[in-house]
């Protein structure tokens, strides 16, 4: 179960997942005499975690359809308000974002993949002799006691967590930014619109309350006595004085130090902790040079000091620090678990990081993590066919390099004056550029070469091309159904219910059956749009929503007839497990599936809480 999460979050196709999965694992638990029916149940199910566990191509699609319809349908729902706009009646912007939807999906994904290994373990543990224990080989010769365990595998990691944890908290560490604007902000506006009309002031006291109502007309009030809270042009004294305003509240330790420091200490610690009969000497004074590092900014480094001389400035205990974490990488790289493990995990936490941290959007993310796989699947390549994969190293550094660069200095060489220091970032980050995209290019020969990247190319224009396909199908189709009037009756119907969590129901029923006969592709673009005006035009909250919907179409790939995942594990199952044995295998996960179901219905905020700590600008 564990491996099938990893490998949806890494690749987010079921396909992929359930034949990797029944290529690798299914004839090693049959040989062990694993019984059938869990083997298969558990590899189609894990498989299937790719359709929720982020970046998943479930969410990409149902998520860019799900912000149409539910803008459109918040905009009618406001107008029958009687105000003129969601915004209005809202509050807010009727906006919901894939990167939000990846947010949602976290959770939930976390949820099924514990329900799985739960109900896997429970079953091992009362039929003993249908999941008998597997002694493998040793992927170390380290052995470790529960000492040990505790103290390096657990506690350090996170206390280091812990305690970057509590120094943001504590103010120690945080943000380092002093830019002061020309014009001065723009007061804050009252949490509702208070100049509408009689019908939309009765519509919003009814849907936000009478104290937040009473709450926004004191704050347009108080904002009305100071002018209307127009923005204006600050004078250089007022921009001054609010520059060392900031100057002095900023926290001593920069959040960008404190997140390295983080990272080489948890190298640090990994290589102690993978392998404690190494010579740990070097692992302590590259700790000593994280605690410098920490050390230097807090009492050298101001926020007004410049990139280059904080670089130099940290330069001697960052050197110490990443002498002892490259150690502390290759006594991990010694462990053949971690050696396979580590950089697809790299790549995952890239392209996930960058979109939930709101560096980037999904699309510049997805190219981000095509090409990482690339330079990782031509690396494999080159390992297999015992050659140097030097080249590609130095690319992956390369953007390393790029990303630093790029977010420390000003690279912008049309300003009116350039200091040294960012001209020779602009050298650096263009010298850097220059090798990743030959190490890319690079990685695309060597996969050429070797008859990988062609079937690839092939099977994506396939994948595309069959999704655009279905996507003006199913508009033709809608349009048909417009037409005779099937869609207006449809949604009467699911109007004509007083309780909009009746309606939503019998949506998620009719999906759940639909998944029987049909892909989840044909569900997203032929019948969402239909009952997507009813069920996003309500009072509901759209990720939540989104994600029930997304985690109901999941069982479209366990359910028969037509369960493409159980098609996929029978092509590449061995002739002794049946169809039969696939097909008892899922019956218990669609039943997980269905749980699952009616606990984020039960708590929703398993769903919603993650986007709500960390929001995003839509």
């Amino acid at each position: 179960v564990v491996v099938g999460a990893f490998l949806a979050a890494s690749t987010g196709i079921v396909g992929a997942t359930v034949v990797t999965m029944g290529l690798l694992s299914l004839p090693t638990m049959l040989r062990h005499n694993y019984s059938p029916e869990l083997a298969t149940g558990v590899i189609a199910a894990s498989g299937t975690l790719g359709q929720i566990i982020p970046p998943s191509i479930v969410i990409v699609l149902l998520g860019t359809l799900a912000g149409d319809l539910y803008s459109a349908a918040q905009e009618i729902r406001a107008q029958s308000a009687g105000c003129p706009d969601a915004l209005t009646y809202l509050g807010q912007a009727a906006v919901v974002s894939v990167g939000t939807l990846f947010q949602a999906a976290i959770l939930p994904g976390i949820l099924l993949a514990a329900l799985y290994g739960l109900y896997a373990f429970g079953f091992a543990l009362l039929n003993p002799s249908k999941a008998p224990p597997v002694r493998g080989e040793a992927v170390t010769d380290e052995v470790y006691d529960r000492s040990h365990v505790l103290r390096w595998m657990v506690g350090a990691p996170v206390g280091v967590i812990l305690v970057a944890v509590a120094l943001t908290f504590a103010g120690v560490a945080g943000d380092q930014d002093i830019t002061v604007d020309t014009y001065s902000d723009v007061a804050k506006q009252p949490e509702l619109r208070t100049n509408v009309s009689e019908q939309c002031k009765k519509s919003l006291i009814a849907l936000h309350g009478q104290e937040k109502w009473d709450r926004a007309v004191a704050q347009a009030k108080k904002l009305a006595e100071l002018g209307g809270g127009a923005s204006r042009k600050l004078t250089e004294e007022e921009r001054a004085k609010l520059r060392a305003e900031k100057i002095a509240t900023r926290a001593p330790i920069g959040s960008g130090v404190l997140t390295l420091a983080v990272l080489l200490a948890l190298m640090l610690v990994g290589g102690r902790a993978v392998k404690p009969s190494a010579d740990p000497r070097r692992l302590w004074i590259g700790m000593l040079g994280v605690l410098g590092m920490l050390a230097v900014d807090a009492l050298f480094i101001s926020p007004v000091t410049s990139p280059g001389a904080t670089f130099l400035i940290e330069a001697v205990p960052m050197a110490v620090a990443l002498w002892g974490a490259w150690y502390g990488v290759m006594l991990m790289g010694s462990n053949e678990l971690l050696r396979v493990v580590f950089p697809p995990l790299v790549l995952i936490v890239a392209v996930l990081g960058s979109i939930l941290g709101g560096i980037t959007n999904p699309t510049p993310a997805a190219a981000l993590g095509a090409g990482g796989a690339i330079m990782l699947a031509a690396y494999r390549k080159l390992r297999d066919q015992d050659r140097s994969g030097r080249m590609i190293i130095i690319a992956a550094f390369a953007i390393l390099i790029m990303i630093l660069v790029g977010i420390n200095f000003d690279l912008r060489i049309n300003r009116d004056v350039v200091p040294l220091e960012d001209w020779i970032a602009f050298v650096v980050a263009q010298a850097a550029y220059s090798a990743a995209i030959l190490g890319i290019l690079y990685s695309c020969w060597v996969l050429w070469r070797g008859a990988v990247l062609t079937p690839v190319v092939k099977e994506t224009a396939k994948v595309t091309s069959m999704v655009f396909t279905i996507l003006i199908g199913s508009q033709l189709l809608n349009l048909v159904i417009i037409s005779f009037g099937g869609e207006h009756y449809i949604q009467a119907f699911l109007r004509s219910f007083d309780q909009e969590w009746t309606a939503f129901l019998i949506v998620m029923a009719v999906l759940f059956i639909l998944g029987f006969v049909l892909d989840f592709l044909e569900i997203i673009y032929i019948v969402i749009p239909i009952v997507g005006p009813v069920i996003y035009g309500g009072s509901m909250d759209p990720k939540w929503v989104t994600i029930m919907i997304a985690v109901n179409l999941q069982t479209s790939f366990l359910t028969p007839p037509f369960g493409f995942a159980l098609f996929y594990l029978r092509g590449v199952a061995p002739p002794e497990v049946t169809t039969g044995h696939i097909y008892r295998g899922i019956v218990p996960f669609v039943i997980i599936q269905v749980v699952g179901l009616v606990l984020l219905a039960l708590f929703p905020d398993v769903v919603t809480i993650l986007p709500d700590l960390f929001p995003q600008g839509g």
